[in-house]
């Protein structure tokens, strides 16, 4: 099975002080799962950053090419997507959160996330 990394997880990934999640990587990656990037996720990094919510540790037009460089695939948004409802109905109200959701649902693929209002959902991926 593929997996789709949450927002989180792929601005971790970006800063070399996130051991914790490094090593959930290299689990992933050792059982043999495809890893996947919403570029809802970019899209969500590039509107808190011009909000002054968040700061990355690399320019936003170089994400792609260092997720390209970790071997991790860019996912498009396309309109299945974008109408997708990922039942059950998660807890959260983040629109990028349910978009990353119907992407794993009409992709068949697994959600790694940290985030505990999607922890739960039976497209999150849980590490067994």
């Amino acid at each position: 099975m593929s997996i789709l990394l949450d927002t989180h997880f792929m601005l971790a990934l970006l800063s070399p002080t996130t051991a914790s999640h490094h090593l959930q990587l290299v689990k992933i990656r050792a059982a043999g799962e495809h890893l996947y990037v919403s570029v809802a996720s970019l899209w969500e990094a590039a509107i808190k950053m011009r909000l002054g919510k968040l700061q990355v540790p690399i320019p936003l037009d170089e994400i792609a090419e260092f997720l390209s460089l970790a071997r991790i695939s860019l996912l498009p948004i396309n309109q299945l997507h974008a109408v997708a409802r990922a039942e059950p109905d998660p807890s959260t109200k983040d629109p990028f959160d349910r978009l990353l959701l119907a992407q794993c649902k009409i992709e068949g693929l697994r959600l790694a996330t940290a985030d505990r209002a999607l922890a739960e959902h039976p497209l999150a991926w849980t590490g067994d």
